[in-house]
């Protein structure tokens, strides 16, 4: 990989003979484990000005109509997250002269508070080509990383590493774009007295204007918010509150045009539509809806394999939002799709039967990949997946991609296959894991929306198959065979520090962090990602071993959960020696106000929460301070407050379960109890914090600046 440096340049097509199609990563890290940012993508024509507002591509407006520009998303990495961003030079328009890649924090948060600011370019293949580091980030809260640029016919990349004091909102306005973001969004400012009515009305479901309506670029014409019991809902279009209802047909909720184009919003928003209960025609509760997808009468692992692969291809190629996000992070371009399933491939003396072919065609150019899949648990063949990737390297394919139950890791790979460095057709391999796929679908149906209520349908029936017990497909299922002897060493203190099994274990634990932030992510409509307090650069498989080592020695499971929008980290903690989940956040004292209110504050926001819930004061120098049961504190909450001139720092919130013992899913399972553990304390605790916290009313940076 070519590391470049801060002002320097350098030619695309030197570097890689698939530069055409780029995946840029931005990364950064924090010891804390709170640091986040979020990227943006410009478009410049000539005079180094973007054409139109179109050309702005952030949170609000993630992708390009012809695919060009496609924001992939943070993924999880070993020392944090990487935020992904998916280019297609040789689709860009010929009036595109420049591209700028950018990054911006918000609500006072400044790059120079972040580590390993850094920035990579692969091409088609994955392959990384390029790498700048930034090391001298100080009090911005935006910043252009680098700029890709024609020169000569030729696409080239030049490291730029400038920031802003005035954020998003300056930066997009100091390259054309006409931010609209002066004005305050009466929903964002609720009043002290208001706060807590507010989170129940959206809790509730009241079509107000401040809920109900929803601007220009917060969603695609036709969003869906959510599929489940709320179709049939009657809401207001926006603009018409006082007016007569509109029904939302098929589930799915349409946004009215504006009369005019209104300018890119860059203050975060989020689209909430009212829920109202569907009303059943059924004579009595015992009947079923009609499935498209059935799944009852799925016996073997074979049969689950060929519907599921059938069932995900078919939708991928009917609903091209959701094949487009599946894909994109591939390389494969936005163009006409179509999916094919038990194919045939000439391989030696016996042809070999992968189970999908997906074919994209743009402009005249296929791309085209290879798919297999597992479930029920099965795990990929290296051998299989093998022969797949020689196969595709000799017919001219451009990836393969392996679906099953797992969750891939750095530095951890399903398989392990040998590519041919002499061949000069180059081909990828790709993972997914179903938990992935499920998370993709609920984002769109439930909080980002599709085209038109067919496609919401079909999503909505895919979603119902791959969470369906005998589909196969819920994802991450098994902590393996160590799980077992590992429980039982620490239980008899027989397990030893560099114990292999616990390696094992520890895999499979990260495995289960991350599919629980994806479901999540796709139940909330919020980024959930896990959090590593470690530096960049940081071995992934000591890192493992070092945790492997405290496992042995604690016998603890730990792991931090960072909800887009919420207040601090959701801890959650596996203790294996009393086989007690327990799952936790801390809050920060506020900066004003008095102990004893802020205590009687606290106890009040919690009063739907469960009496169990354990409540404990945070003080300065880190020592012990005063704790309780809610069930204990709700009729004195000045019992909160220490003895004594004792500085209050915060306050911890936990709550307790059991743990399953077995390594499955089922309802004695170890797995099973950690989701129900986290929704517990997200639907009791998180949630609830959060409807009910006074917002300040949020402005452009730049306003704040002026």
């Amino acid at each position: 990989m070519y590391e470049i440096v801060k002002g320097a340049n350098v030619g695309l097509a030197a570097l890689s003979e698939d530069a055409g199609s780029v995946r840029v990563g931005l990364s950064w890290s924090s010891e804390e484990g709170d640091g986040d940012a979020d990227v943006s993508v410009l478009l410049l024509g000539d005079g180094g000005k973007v054409r139109g507002d179109a050309d702005f591509f952030f949170y609000n407006n993630p992708a390009a109509a012809d695919g060009s520009v496609h924001l992939l998303g943070k993924t999880p990495t070993d020392s944090g997250s990487e935020d992904r961003i998916s280019l297609g030079l040789t689709e860009m328009e010929a009036s595109v002269e420049r591209i700028v890649v950018a990054a911006s924090r918000y609500e006072g948060a400044r790059f120079g508070d972040l580590n390993g600011l850094r920035l990579t370019v692969c091409d088609r293949t994955g392959e990384e080509m390029l790498g700048f580091s930034i090391d001298d980030a100080g009090a911005e809260s935006a910043f252009v990383f680098g700029e890709f640029y024609r020169r000569g016919g030729e696409w080239k990349f030049r490291a730029i590493g400038q920031g802003y004091e005035t954020g998003l909102a300056g930066l997009a306005t100091d390259f054309g774009i006409d931010v609209d973001d002066a004005a305050e969004d009466p929903a964002d400012d609720p009043g002290e007295d208001g706060a807590e009515d507010l989170g129940e009305d959206v809790a509730g479901g009241v079509a107000s204007d401040a809920v109900a309506s929803v601007a220009v670029g917060d969603v695609t014409p036709g969003g869906v918010p959510d599929l489940g019991p709320s179709a049939g809902a009657e809401v207001r279009a926006a603009g018409d509150v006082g007016g007569p209802a509109v029904v939302i047909p098929a589930q799915v909720a349409v946004e009215r045009a504006p009369a005019a184009p209104r300018r890119p919003r860059t203050v975060r928003k989020k689209v909430t539509l009212p829920k109202v209960a569907k009303k059943s025609l059924a004579d009595n509760d015992t009947w079923r809806s009609a499935r498209l997808f059935p799944v009852p009468s799925l016996k073997s692992d074979r049969e689950r394999e060929t519907r599921a692969t059938s069932v995900l291809l078919s939708v991928m190629a009917q609903v091209p939002e959701f094949g487009r996000r599946l894909t994109a992070g591939f390389g494969a371009p936005a163009g006409r799709t179509e999916t094919f399933t038990e194919v045939s491939l000439p391989h030696g003396d016996s042809p070999k039967r992968p189970d999908g072919v997906i074919r994209v065609e743009r402009a005249g150019k296929l791309w085209t990949a290879l798919v297999e899949t597992k479930t029920n648990g099965n795990p990929l063949k290296e051998q299989q997946v093998q022969d797949y990737m020689d196969i595709a390297a000799r017919r001219g394919y451009d990836a393969v991609i392996t679906l099953c139950n797992d969750v891939a890791l750095e530095g951890s790979p399903l398989v392990d296959v040998k590519i041919d460095g002499r061949r000069k057709h180059k081909v990828v391999l790709w993972h997914l894991s179903w938990a992935e796929v499920a998370h993709q679908a609920q984002m769109l149906i439930r909080h980002e929306g599709v085209g038109n209520a067919a496609h919401a349908w079909l999503l909505q029936e895919l979603l119902h198959y791959l969470q369906h017990e005998n589909s196969g497909c819920q994802g991450f299922q098994n902590m393996g065979p160590a799980w077992v002897p590992v429980r039982k060493g620490i239980d008899d203190e027989t397990l030893c520090q560099g114990d292999p099994r616990a390696v094992d274990v520890v895999e499979s634990w990260e495995r289960l962090v991350r599919q629980v932030c994806l479901r999540l992510g796709g139940e909330l409509g919020q980024k959930v990602l896990p959090v590593q307090r470690v530096r960049r650069a940081t071995d992934a498989k000591a890192r493992r071993g070092a945790q492997a080592d405290l496992l042995c020695q604690e016998g603890r499971l730990e792991a931090e959960l960072r909800i887009e929008g919420t207040q601090g980290l959701l801890a959650l903690t596996a203790d294996l020696r009393t086989g007690k989940l327990r799952t936790s956040v801390d809050l920060p004292a506020p900066d004003q106000g008095y102990p004893l209110t802020w205590a009687k504050r606290l106890v009040r926001q919690l009063a739907d929460a469960p009496a169990d819930l354990h409540v404990r004061t945070l003080v300065a120098g880190g020592g012990e301070g005063p704790r309780g049961t809610l069930e204990r504190l709700r009729p004195e909450p000045g019992d909160l407050l220490p003895k004594g001139d004792v500085e209050i720092t915060g306050f911890r919130l936990s709550l307790f379960k059991g743990m399953g013992n077995t390594r499955g899913t089922a309802e004695t399972g170890f797995i099973r109890s950690v989701d129900d553990a986290v929704d517990r304390f997200c639907a009791a605790v998180v949630m609830p914090l959060e409807r009910r916290t006074v917002r300040r009313p949020q402005r452009a940076e730049a306003a704040e600046a002026g």
